[in-house]
């Protein structure tokens, strides 16, 4: 009987599972984005959690039905981050669930994180992964910006976190300045339809950044002050590319610090095409010698396919020994 792996994340933004299997191929990728009113930023963390608990059966059990048999292991997303103290009531949906069919399944569970997720959603979907022992990730979303040094281990990798934001996320950035402007929640994939049609550099955005550490605060005021002003298409390509010149100028930073050259970019804001197409443009020129690899964009934002690549690897490094 071949062997599955089973991951299941719910963030603020989506209700994800995944089936993996042994070969990696990816066999299921279910989602439900959770619906958030016009003009609204978002939910509370118990709307987050009551929009879990209702929708996250309708997504596992099609999966569980025809495949739970021959499951081998589980993940969830139980926490934010690896990190101590890091915690998010929507996640505890998918650590239970996840717990529960384990445990139903006599299976083993392995307890994983969403920016984990992220990390192996982007080394498994990747055109050009990384393929050195250490490198740098960076995390770009409504919840996190940060700056990673990842070192690989047997089973997965583990994470030390070198920077990240003062203030305002990368993604808190963009919804904020596209909701203003009357685009749905989350504002991403509308903002980069919207910036195809401005005009570069009829509107500036100032960028901020402070060693190991950057700010969207004052960005996303300037950006606010634009509103009703600006041209809506200029605004939405001056919010993108104050967002790549940030990172621009962090990761040219980063690399002269760490001497690590290969950068993985993942998130819902790393999903942008324009963006990634500043930041090649601009890392990895011979100047500074970056190699860049990103998720493919429809595993850039919340998913659970990274959570099974996890449930996978710690499985099999776990039955290997």
């Amino acid at each position: 009987m071949s062997k599955l792996y089973l991951g299941i994340d719910t963030s603020y933004y989506v209700t994800s599972v995944a089936l993996m299997d042994e070969a990696g191929r990816l066999l299921e990728d279910r989602r439900r984005p959770l619906t958030v009113s016009t003009g609204e930023r978002g939910h509370s963390p118990a709307e987050a959690v009551w929009l879990h608990v209702k929708g996250l059966p309708e997504v596992i059990e099609p999966v569980l039905a025809q495949y739970g048999r021959e499951i081998a292991a589980v993940a969830a997303s139980t926490r934010p981050r690896p990190v101590e103290g890091a915690f998010l009531p929507p996640f505890k949906v998918s650590e239970g669930y996840g717990r529960a069919v384990a445990a139903a399944l006599g299976v083993p569970f392995y307890a994983s994180t969403h920016q984990e997720m992220h990390i192996a959603a982007g080394l498994w979907s990747s055109d050009s992964p990384p393929v050195g022992e250490q490198f740098l990730a960076v995390h770009l979303s409504g919840g996190t910006t940060e700056l990673i040094r990842v070192t690989r281990r047997i089973g997965g990798f583990d994470e030390e976190l070198l920077g990240g934001t003062r203030d305002l996320h990368a993604g808190q950035f963009v919804d904020r300045v596209g909701v203003a402007l009357g685009l749905p929640f989350p504002a991403g994939p509308h903002m980069e339809k919207l910036a195809a049609g401005g005009v570069p550099g009829r509107v500036t955005l100032p960028s901020h950044v402070d060693g190991r550490y950057v700010s969207f605060s004052g960005p996303e005021t300037a950006g606010q002050r634009q509103v009703g002003k600006a041209e809506p298409a200029d605004l939405a390509l001056a919010v993108i590319m104050c967002v790549a010149k940030t990172l621009e100028k962090w990761l040219r930073a980063a690399v002269a610090e760490t001497g690590i050259q290969e950068i993985l970019i993942v998130g819902g804001v790393a999903s942008n095409g324009i963006l990634r197409e500043r930041l090649r443009e601009k890392l990895e020129h011979r100047a500074v010698g970056a190699r860049l690899a990103f998720a493919r964009p429809q595993f850039s934002t919340d998913n659970a396919v990274g959570t099974a690549a996890i449930a996978r690897a710690n499985h099999m490094a776990t039955t290997e020994r």
